[in-house]
């Protein structure tokens, strides 16, 4: 099951031309693909681009109606391959996944689908994962474009701006014969805004025209000498075609302002952001207005040299808003400018940080910098600002640290819970970690995982240490990955790489049912029903058909003295080759997700309900804590005993807990805590369990006042009274 679904939401895929289409900026996406007569569409999930598959899964209705293949690919190589479909027949098609990582693995294939070039639109949309948001390393698409000579689009953060460079990119493709990637940051893909729409329209050619009329150019395959005449072509032909089709379509927005002797350059997805600067100084109203001329560039790559000089021409000088490092916009900037004989001052990294999220208040002490020196006339009146922002060192010590950590119920906290009691008897092992939500077994209280190199790759950089049998070493290195990953790329260069290789590490195998870490989509391996797709794949039968012997699949990871037994026979066996451990249980947050719904629903019309809770007995809580020490979990807390001769803090569990039971089982060394207890509230109780309820009551209110009675007859008389 996918994090939620979109059912709903892409009804309004089907509006008719001229509507006011109103939504989150995936689902404009969507609409302007199906606009485009896009053919098909595949990709790879992932933040913050994951919900784009999860639409296209849920309007695959709509999309067969149009005529629209769509599939969730295994990877992101998979979806770049796919785009041959382009190269020779005017069919259009689009890929999409996540950032930098997504497009490492696509590389390959990108790298080779931009030599040859393709013939129908090819569009590449990246999740841009820039930034303080981010959740991978800090780079960004723009080296891929250049390397590969594929053009960039970064549209301003506005729905028509984004549906309009769908439909631009498209055309950008089909007029230069390249691909084009269009990137949308973070906040273009959770934005919420409207546009008009236009009429959708089914591909003009179609796979099935592909199919049957099948085409062939020996030019367009990458192989010497073609491969040597593509990078004559790209310089030659389709940059300075790019160029042209930018020029006369407006790709890029030159505004005028008042203030002509400076500007600013900056890319389309930063124009927010300035904007709001520019207002906070008193320089640009509330509707964009800007005082300083601004050249936008929808386009970041290519540059065009006659925009630029005709926009710094005249100009003192110009200020480059360019997130990250390099500064790719403002070498490129000086070389034109030089080129060109123009001695406009260029700042840019000089006034801004190096790297790191370019924020309202990040921007605007930039600008202000910028006026300060080139123009101090527009601070004569005091400019009126808001409260500044406080600085990121006043926040820190305000706020305590939240570090990433896992759910409430997590079924992969149980696998490190046990991992860490393993280490008491055999000490500390190396870790590879993998991307997922096992990798939040870094932090605190597991502190598991020495690298993490990739999603799939976790046991593929455990392989250096398979030398450590050949060198007498006594201990294995242990990797871990998650299921999603397992199917994107570990099975084959992880497992089957230490299958080949006579490996005797040990792979740890998280199994949640579905990718859970991209957000609940199905893979082979998932147990659920699925009328598109194929699954109920075991695992264990793709580990064995690569050639595993050793192989254990534990069904229950809260069950933590089995995952405990599993990992140290694995660890201690003498047996060769590889082995692998799958621990199964299905991700609590997206369980939560399906059955909480149905619980109240039940709850409301009447049925009856049992639902578990785990507490702690203060009175028998010694206060050792190996709860929270070995689990981590977070509806697990400190509160005061009550009992003024037991000044020490208890555990209490709060009211997010979800009856997993890991806490009190791994307590205590794994041995069930005494001072936890589980209770069941009855919802809805039958008349039977309502009497006995109500009996209970009283034989325990009378066992109370007698307990009352006899304490208080104690203290009158001592304490031999009766």
């Amino acid at each position: 099951m996918a994090e939620r679904s979109f059912a709903r939401e892409v009804q309004q895929l089907k509006v008719p031309a001229g509507t006011t289409f109103r939504g989150e900026g995936i689902l404009a996406v969507t609409k302007a693909l199906l606009e485009a007569g896009v053919g098909y569409v595949t990709g790879y999930q992932g933040s913050p681009i994951s919900h784009l598959m999860d639409v296209l899964a849920d309007a695959q209705p709509i999309l067969n109606e149009l005529g629209v293949y769509f599939e969730p690919a295994a990877s992101e190589a998979a979806a770049a391959a796919a785009l041959s479909a382009s190269v020779n027949y005017p069919v259009r098609g689009a890929v999409t996944w996540k950032s930098t990582v997504g497009t490492n693995v696509a590389s390959d294939a990108l790298a080779n689908l931009a030599s040859g070039g393709v013939t129908g639109g090819a569009l590449i949309i990246v999740g841009e994962d820039y930034g303080e948001g981010s959740s991978i390393m800090q780079e960004r698409t723009h080296a891929f474009a250049m390397k590969s000579q594929m053009w960039l689009l970064d549209p301003k953060p506005h729905l028509p701006s984004i549906v309009k460079a769908v439909h631009d990119g498209f055309a950008l493709s089909e007029a230069t014969n390249t691909p084009v990637m269009l990137e949308l940051r973070i906040r273009s893909c959770h934005l919420h805004g409207s546009f008009v729409t236009r009429e959708n329209r089914r591909p003009q050619f179609t796979l099935k025209d592909a199919l049957e009329h099948p085409r062939r150019d020996l030019s367009r395959i990458v192989l010497p000498p073609a491969s040597f005449l593509h990078e004559k072509e790209k310089a030659e032909k389709r940059w300075p075609a790019a160029q042209r089709f930018i020029v006369e379509h407006g790709l890029n927005e030159i505004r005028e302002g008042e203030l002509d002797h400076l500007g600013i350059v900056m890319l389309g997805g930063m124009t927010n952001n300035t904007l709001r600067a520019l207002r906070r100084l008193g320089q640009a109203d509330l509707f964009g207005t800007s005082r300083v001329p601004l050249y936008i560039l929808n386009v970041a790559y290519p540059l065009v040299d006659a925009e630029v000089v005709r926009f710094c021409t005249g100009k003192r000088a110009v200020l480059v808003i360019e997130e990250g490092q390099p500064d790719y916009h403002e070498q490129h900037l000086h070389s034109i400018l030089r080129r060109h004989g123009l001695d406009t001052r260029l700042h840019g990294k000089d006034l801004l940080p190096m790297g790191g999220d370019y924020t309202v208040a990040t921007i605007t002490q930039a600008l202000r910098r910028f006026l300060e020196t080139h123009h101090p006339a527009a601070f004569a009146t005091p400019v009126p600002v808001s409260m500044p922002a406080p600085r990121a060192a006043e926040v820190a010590r305000l706020l305590p640290p939240r570090p990433p950590g896992l759910c409430v119920g997590c079924p992969e906290r149980p696998i490190f819970s046990a991992m860490t009691l393993l280490e008491r008897e055999l000490g500390a092992h190396h870790v590879s970690a993998d991307i997922g939500c096992h990798l939040f077994s870094i932090m605190p209280p597991f502190g598991i995982g020495a690298t993490t190199m990739g999603y799939g790759l976790g046991a593929s950089s455990a392989s250096a240490f398979a030398a450590g049998a050949q060198l007498g070493a006594s201990k294995k290195a242990i990797a871990i990955m998650g299921d999603g990953g397992f199917w994107h790329n570990g099975l084959t260069s992880g497992i089957a790489n230490a299958v080949f290789n006579r490996h005797d590490n040990l792979f740890v195998i998280v199994d949640n049912n579905y990718s859970a870490a991209t957000g609940g989509q199905d893979i082979p391996s998932s147990r659920a029903d699925n009328a598109n797709r194929s699954t109920k794949h075991p695992i264990e039968a793709a580990v064995r058909g690569v050639g595993v012997d050793w192989v254990r699949t534990i069904t229950r990871t809260y069950d933590v003295t089995a995952m405990r037994s599993a990992l140290h026979e694995a660890l201690t066996t003498k047996s060769p080759g590889p082995k692998v451990v799958i621990a199964q249980s299905e991700c609590m947050l997206n369980r939560q997700r399906r059955e909480k719904p149905a619980t109240a629903k039940a709850i409301g019309s009447g049925e009856r309900v049992v639902k578990e809770r785990f507490g702690v007995d203060a009175a028998v809580c010694s206060g050792d804590h190996a709860c929270m020490r070995l689990s981590g979990c977070p509806s697990l807390t400190l509160a005061p005993s009550g009992d003024p001769l037991k000044p020490d803090p208890v555990a209490r569990v709060d009211e997010h807990c979800v009856a997993c039971g890991h806490c009190g089982e791994i307590a205590d060394e794994a041995v069930l805590c005494p001072s936890f207890y589980k209770v069941h509230k009855v919802h809805n109780p039958t008349p039977f369990e309502r009497w006995r309820a109500g009996l209970r009551a009283r034989l325990l209110g009378w066992l109370h006042a007698r307990e009352d009675q006899a304490r208080d007859r104690r203290a009158l008389y001592g304490p031999e009274a009766n």
